[in-house]
């Protein structure tokens, strides 16, 4: 099997930083993760923020730290060192080779990390199958649109997107997402925006063993 992943980012409009933080970890015993953390509020302070907290999950992931203990770890550093006044929303998606599932942590559901003493990570496990994608995004992307029209981002619409393109895929899916997004601010984003898809793929029967990473980098 091979995994795919897709990240699409963007700043809030007018401002020349984006609060939303991404990165991809190599896990040490097999396997990748994705990480996707999003500040509170926007520019510059919540770029510093968010792009802490994911290089601080990156360096647990990488020192072989589980994902939930990642998330609490990251929370308590953050509660910490900003004194319970900064919030922070942190999602991992894991492919993990060693355990042949999925572990995928969002604090969204609960609480954002850093100002409640207190933070249990939503957790969820799924074994690895062909032709599985995880679309997760922050919520610039659901919120797309309300400001301008009034209405937020049409969830069966992003569905849609998903729907109808398979995991080979996963970085026109991103791109497609935040399309869509884009198109209900007018090209205007109302807020940072980060779309990230994880996919697995059969792969070829006697693949190269090749890792590719494709990045774009407006400046």
């Amino acid at each position: 099997m091979e995994i795919k992943i897709g990240l699409a980012k963007t700043a809030k409009y007018a401002m020349e930083v984006c609060g939303d933080s991404c990165d991809i970890a190599e896990r040490p015993h097999g396997g990748i993760s994705a990480i996707i953390a999003d500040g509170q509020g926007n520019g510059l302070a919540a770029h510093h923020t968010s792009g802490w907290v994911v290089n601080k999950a990156v360096q647990l992931i990488t020192d072989g730290a589980r994902d939930g203990a990642v998330a609490r770890a990251v929370h308590d550093y953050l509660y910490a060192m900003k004194d319970k006044k900064v919030s922070c929303t942190l999602t991992v998606v894991s492919a993990d080779l060693d355990t042949e599932d999925y572990e995928s942590v969002y604090d969204e559901p609960v609480e954002p990390i850093g100002v409640n003493r207190h933070m249990k990570p939503l957790m969820y496990e799924i074994p690895l199958e062909a032709g599985m994608l995880i679309v997760s995004y922050t919520d610039g992307i659901a919120h797309a649109g309300r400001k301008r029209t009034g209405h937020a981002a049409d969830f069966d619409k992003i569905m849609e997107i998903v729907r109808k393109n398979k995991a080979e895929d996963a970085a026109f899916i991103a791109k497609s997402i935040m399309d869509y997004a884009l198109t209900l601010d007018a090209d205007k984003a109302s807020d940072d925006m980060t779309v990230l898809v994880l996919g697995v793929t059969e792969g070829s029967s006697n693949p190269p063993r090749i890792e590719q990473i494709e990045v774009t980098y407006p400046y």
